[in-house]
């Protein structure tokens, strides 16, 4: 599902957060937010879930705009992982199970609970299935509510750091879990990182937030030395290290 924003304007109170964003998402790929701490990253991933209201502009999914939308539409089309989870004390498959819920008419059925099986073997938390998630690390709680977004079946996946509490390991694996739904099932993901070198190796294309504006957007192109020193304030060279591009700081 295509995603058009346009001239996008964003205030907390009287702070700009956002001011005239333009940029368009294509389905099928990895799109990776990048910019500094306060840039507006999670306000627009707030902003695509219509969890807040643009002061200005607009959001055009498949050329319906987002404001016309119900919640139960958003709720079908759209999942969204926020950057701070609560914990509690449901276990790990009802957890999961919860992101079929926009789908239902009445009861869980065998359908929803083959999904969920599925996604919790890709993974790796079958071992954790009866564990509350009270009772899980960081780690493992941030696997599981990924999860639970991809149960949800969304054409639109929006994901605020989703590796922050993860090891090397499985910020790799749950990269490429993100990658491979996203081509299989034609999604377009949507995800705010800091994490350079992941992002990196991950999207397909790029929006450069900074002072409240869309500095570049783009594929690879906009991966420039320039444009990620003055993206991040510091001095940063770019290398092809077998294969990858890898920004190094000087």
């Amino acid at each position: 599902m295509r995603i058009e924003i346009d001239s996008l304007a964003y205030r907390y109170e009287q702070k700009v957060v956002l001011e005239d964003l333009t940029c368009c998402l294509n389905a099928g790929q990895v799109h990776i937010i990048l910019g500094v701490n306060g840039a507006g990253k999670s306000t627009l991933m707030k902003l695509l879930n219509r969890l807040l209201k643009p002061r200005s502009g607009s959001i055009l999914m498949a050329g319906k705009d987002l404001a016309d939308l119900t919640l139960n539409q958003i709720a079908k089309r759209i999942s969204y992982v926020a950057q701070q989870q609560q914990r509690c004390e449901l276990t790990v498959t009802d957890y999961v199970l919860l992101g079929r819920k926009p789908h239902l008419k009445w009861n869980f059925g065998i359908k929803d609970e083959k999904i969920v099986f599925a996604v919790m073997k890709k993974l790796d938390l079958g071992d954790l299935a009866l564990r509350p998630l009270a009772h899980l690390s960081g780690g493992e709680l941030q696997k599981t509510i990924i999860a639970r977004a991809l149960v949800q079946k969304p054409e639109i996946l929006l994901l605020d750091e989703p590796t922050s509490n993860l090891d090397l390991k499985n910020q790799i694996e749950v990269m490429e879990i993100i990658r491979q739904e996203t081509a299989e099932y034609a999604l377009t993901t949507v995800i705010a990182m800091h994490d350079i070198n992941l992002a990196l190796r991950y999207a397909s294309s790029f929006t450069l937030l900074k002072g409240n504006r869309v500095m570049a957007s783009g594929g690879m192109e906009v991966i420039t030395p320039d444009n990620l020193s003055a993206l991040f304030g510091i001095r940063i060279k770019l290398y092809r290290l077998d294969g990858y591009v890898t920004a190094i700081p000087e």
